[in-house]
């Protein structure tokens, strides 16, 4: 469904448990909100889902130019206006989780909690060229130029090899990502600085990564953690697996299955405010 918000056409789909709280989904950088629909069985029985395209992306309007990670944590915070809606889990893949931490420093009253995965709080310096190839080649030659390079990203080899059908919808929703909106988030992300503000978080949050995770691996995450730990945060383990956290830097890996197949794993942090 479509709706107006921050002056652009928003695709969104709002679905589950009329009287759960609510849970905000948001996507990876050339993905749409049906990447999240493997979640939904699990989602929806106890959560009201808000999933939405990200501006430039799937259904929502793609417009030209550079986008800013305020903009599109704006964009998310004008959905949620509409809506009548006041606060969100918030669950962000990537840029995401990207989008996610401007939320939690620039409208923090609008979040319960926050779940950042496969994601950093920094571009550095020399990732720049790679970034700025990227949005050349996919404003010279299209998204083909960029699509075989970005599942290898996403995905293991042996999971590359076994053709299965999930890979080719992904892969299609990536080659459907209108250039603009590519470029445009592209722009966004290599502007990401929000290391030093860290600090300013003050919600819950929970850092997830893939453990072969080449682009956002465990060591940025638990940088990210660290930091957090060092602001008057403790990093337990999660509670719905350990009954009793620890209150030291806790990580533990997490089985990802797919039709009851294993096919990778996480580890995770969880950062709480200390009690005081």
């Amino acid at each position: 469904m479509k709706i107006k918000a921050n002056g652009i056409e928003m695709n969104y789909e709002l679905s589950g448990n009329e009287n759960g709280e609510v849970v905000m989904l948001s996507h990876s950088l050339g993905a749409s909100l049906d990447m999240w629909a493997p979640q939904m069985e699990c989602l929806e029985p106890g959560y009201r889902v808000l999933r939405y395209d990200l501006r430039g992306h799937g259904s929502t309007d793609a417009p030209s130019g550079a986008y800013t990670l305020e903009q599109l944590g704006d964009d998310a915070i004008a959905l949620l206006d509409v809506f009548g809606i006041d606060t969100v889990n918030w669950v962000g893949l990537s840029i995401g989780g990207m989008i996610g931490q401007s939320i939690a420093l620039n409208h923090p009253d609008r979040l319960k909690c926050i779940a950042l995965c496969d994601t950093a709080a920094l571009v550095p310096e020399e990732a720049q060229p790679i970034w700025q190839e990227r949005i050349d080649n996919a404003l010279s030659k299209g998204m083909n130029s960029q699509v075989d390079m970005t599942m290898e990203r996403w995905f293991t080899a042996p999971y590359l090899s076994n053709n299965s059908p999930a890979i080719k919808r992904i892969r299609d929703q990536f080659l459907a990502t209108p250039v603009a909106g590519f470029v445009g988030c592209g722009e966004a992300i290599r502007r990401l600085n929000y290391l030093e503000r860290l600090n300013e978080i003050k919600k819950p949050t929970l850092i997830m990564v893939g453990e072969e995770d080449r682009v956002f691996g465990s060591v940025t995450s638990q940088t990210i953690a660290e930091l957090l730990k060092d602001k008057g945060f403790d990093i337990d383990r999660h509670k719905i697996l350990l009954e009793t956290p620890i209150k030291a830097l806790g990580v533990y890996t997490v089985p990802v299955k797919v039709s009851g197949d294993v096919i990778a794993s996480l580890k995770v942090w969880v950062v709480k405010k200390q009690q005081t």
